[in-house]
């Protein structure tokens, strides 16, 4: 089972660094191998520790992102993955996947229905904290979807997506480092699930972010659509059926 867990973190993470929800991956995975609900989202939260703040090294020190523009995501995100994690106990999985669906369903809409802002200068940028810390207490909560969600809205305020995979990263590693806090103490933890799975979303982070710097904005918006709208047909084919 380890080295499906390696695998399946592995493509996760691949995923996930160029368009998000590669929880939508993992997930449906771990909880066919037998692993708890709870336990399964406790492991992809460690993964995105790993994973994520790997990935955002790199583009850190490749001077694709500053500090300084990151900084302001921090006690949202910390706040957001606390708050999720402390209602994840009291919200029945179904409902969490309901919650996924209709949040990705309303991403693709309006990724079709209105254009994306022009990028522009990091000076102009204005970062729409309301939705950015809804988005961390989902992730939180449960997580698939998160970062395509996270990925439209930097998209959507005019970001390049260079800079929306860094901020995402970025905000994924903060938000599920206050969420697995709150996992581990309540005992959801098992290393030896999460350790294998997190060994190869470290790998899969890598692999895609060095690929990400050759992907363009017109082309992220494609992936992204693609990869969402998959993921709605996936969802919405366990909900309904």
């Amino acid at each position: 089972m380890e080295v499906l867990l390696f695998v399946t973190g592995l493509t996760v993470a691949f995923v996930g660094t160029l368009a998000g929800s590669g929880g939508l991956i993992g997930m449906p995975m771990m909880l066919l191998l037998g692993i708890p609900v709870h336990t399964s989202i406790a492991t992809a939260k460690f993964s995105n520790i790993i994973s994520s703040l790997s990935s955002f090294v790199y583009l850190l020190k490749d001077r694709k992102i500053t500090m300084k523009e990151c900084l302001p995501i921090v006690p949202l995100a910390v706040a957001g993955g606390l708050a999720g994690a402390f209602l994840s106990d009291k919200i029945d999985p179904e409902v969490l996947e309901w919650m996924a669906f209709f949040f990705l369903l309303g991403a693709l809409l309006l990724s079709v229905l209105k254009r994306n802002k022009t990028e522009k200068s990091a000076e102009d940028h204005k970062l729409p904290f309301g939705k950015l810390f809804l988005i961390s207490s989902y992730d939180g909560l449960f997580g698939p979807g998160q970062a395509t969600l996270l990925m439209y809205t930097y998209i959507r305020h005019g970001f390049s997506y260079l800079k929306t995979v860094a901020l995402t990263r970025f905000q994924t590693f903060i938000s599920c480092l206050g969420a697995f806090f709150m996992y581990l103490i309540n005992g959801h933890v098992d290393w030896m699930t999460a350790v294998p799975f997190a060994l190869g979303a470290l790998i899969g982070a890598q692999l895609s972010v060095r690929l990400a710097s050759k992907i363009s904005i017109k082309q992220a918006g494609i992936l992204l659509n693609i990869i969402t709208l998959i993921l709605i047909i996936q969802v919405g084919f366990r909900l309904f059926l």
